[in-house]
């Protein structure tokens, strides 16, 4: 802010030239406040940190977020959730601790290849929640040895790069990805179209059985309206018949700060095609 008020209001003649600067370096006479918190803040949880058996989560959940985690938990209800609350609620939150939990313990048990799938509708969006998880995992013991990988369109970075999981990033490298699949997979759903239709990218799903991708997460869900969601719902009917999972087997989420009530079983006025709910539902895939 003072940075903004030096280089927008600092007069340019010799007389006055500072003053904006020795202005803003007096904070005590223009930092105040605020003097009204219009916000409401978010119902807290019952659980605190510990509503997961095997971490403490970073803060205290709240309410909303324990109702999703409680149907999100493969252990528990296991059932599709649509998180639609406001910007700052911890919306990532609702399924990230569900999706790190299940594959921690798939991953133990020996499992390998992609068991979460998460789909952003933008790049930056998807690498900034990449560095997010990384520092998650590496700050977490119950979650060691996980393996998050980002494939995304444009450059992926310097040879030699993107091939470790590190506390500030995913694994990049295309090649490793191939190599050895990883646990969460986060791309968008053009890139997800190809790693179906190039030869050299079916390599990522070689490890999957039926049984192996539990959750399909699609951030920011208001986004993938028109045309785009139903391309979106094609795509993701295509990924499960490629893999032959069974639709009662995953657990999909939606997440949005934007998106407005749908009627529940779906049973909309418009006809399916129009109604973003109805093709994203994972009883149309």
């Amino acid at each position: 802010m003072k940075q903004f008020l030096v280089s927008a209001f600092e007069p340019a003649d010799a007389f006055h030239h500072g003053l904006m600067r020795r202005f803003v370096d007096d904070e005590a006479a223009w930092l105040k406040g605020p003097y009204v918190q219009v916000g409401l803040p978010f119902e807290a949880g019952q659980s605190g940190r510990a509503f997961f058996e095997a971490f403490e989560t970073t803060y205290p959940g709240f309410r909303h977020q324990e109702q999703a985690w409680e149907r999100l938990l493969s252990q528990r209800q296991g059932l599709s959730t649509l998180v639609a609350t406001g910007t700052g609620s911890g919306k990532t939150e609702c399924f990230l601790y569900p999706v790190l939990d299940h594959c921690a313990r798939a991953r133990t048990a020996g499992e390998a290849g992609v068991k979460a799938l998460v789909i952003y509708p933008m790049n930056a969006l998807a690498t900034d929640q990449a560095r997010r998880m990384a520092a998650l995992i590496a700050q977490t013991p119950a979650f060691a040895g996980l393996r998050v990988g980002l494939y995304v369109g444009g450059a992926t970075g310097k040879p030699g790069e993107g091939m470790y999981m590190t506390p500030t990033g995913v694994i990049t490298d295309r090649d490793t990805l191939r190599r050895q699949p990883p646990d969460i997979l986060l791309t968008n759903y053009k890139m997800l179209d190809y790693l179906m239709l190039r030869p050299k990218d079916r390599k990522l799903w070689a490890s999957n059985t039926p049984t192996t991708l539990r959750y399909v997460v699609v951030d920011e869900l208001h986004t993938f309206d028109g045309a785009q969601g139903t391309d979106l719902a094609l795509l993701l009917r295509r990924l499960r018949a490629r893999l032959k999972v069974d639709a009662s087997h995953l657990i999909c989420a939606g997440t949005s700060a934007t998106l407005g009530a749908r009627p529940t079983r779906h049973r909309c006025a418009s006809t399916p095609a129009r109604c973003l709910g109805c093709r994203l539902h994972p009883s149309r895939w």
